[in-house]
């Protein structure tokens, strides 16, 4: 899988990629990530990216001209266009499965007040939220999507049943509690039902405390269920 991200900053959406998880699955080839600057396609003395928003208003709107030329440039036959917006799709896991089937993606992060609407109408093929709140810019919440996506690549993690066995795995539960050792750790103890050897019980222990941390925590997952 091969990542373009074409930001305003690209050091911020890079510095969470480049460690742990997402470090490995680079240097074993499962997945490409680069961050490019968008100034790298803007005109003029001084590579101006943003303007005035037509019509009035506040605030300042991405320009069209070095999108389409970025765009433009790094798009290939396969290549999904996805525009990180709080007008978009909420992200969630289930997209990040879909995500993670593409050969190439292409995040556009949006800065200020967004990005000329010519350019959702004619280049982006989806638009994504990760959540009903604003970020400064985008850049943030393309790491946070790239990260979801790569880890779902067959051997990003290092056991296969790790992306089974976690919350949203089932969209409408999130994990059972989980515990280490030490058994005991000020008076608090590891639930008995770990120490029994009994795998069909620890099971159905896990399946009852995931419903209940669903309805405390996240009782709008159940409502289709």
């Amino acid at each position: 899988m091969r990542i373009d991200i074409l930001t305003l900053f690209p050091e911020i959406v890079l510095a969470p990629l480049g460690e742990s998880m997402m470090k490995r699955a680079q240097e074993a080839g499962l997945v490409e990530i680069k961050a490019h600057n968008l100034r790298d396609w803007a005109s003029g003395k001084h590579r101006k990216t943003d303007d005035y928003l037509c019509g009035g208003g506040q605030g300042m709107l991405l320009k069209p001209e070095p999108i389409f030329a970025a765009i433009e440039e790094l798009r290939g036959a396969s290549t999904k266009v996805v525009l990180l917006t709080p007008q978009g799709r909420v992200f969630k896991q289930k997209l990040a499965c879909e995500l993670s089937q593409e050969e190439h993606l292409i995040f556009l992060c949006g800065h200020y007040e967004g990005v000329d609407q010519r350019v959702v109408d004619e280049l982006v093929d989806l638009e994504l939220s990760i959540g009903d709140y604003v970020l400064t810019n985008g850049a943030l919440a393309a790491a946070v999507v790239t990260d979801a996506i790569v880890r779902l690549l067959p051997g990003a993690l290092g056991d296969a049943r790790s992306a089974v066995d976690e919350s949203f795995s089932d969209p409408q539960r999130l994990e059972a509690p989980a515990y280490t050792k030490p058994v005991e750790f000020r008076g608090m103890r590891v639930p008995e039902v770990f120490l029994s050897g009994h795998h069909a019980k620890i099971e159905v222990w896990k399946r009852e405390q995931a419903l209940r941390r669903t309805r405390e925590n996240r009782p709008d997952l159940l409502e289709g269920s």
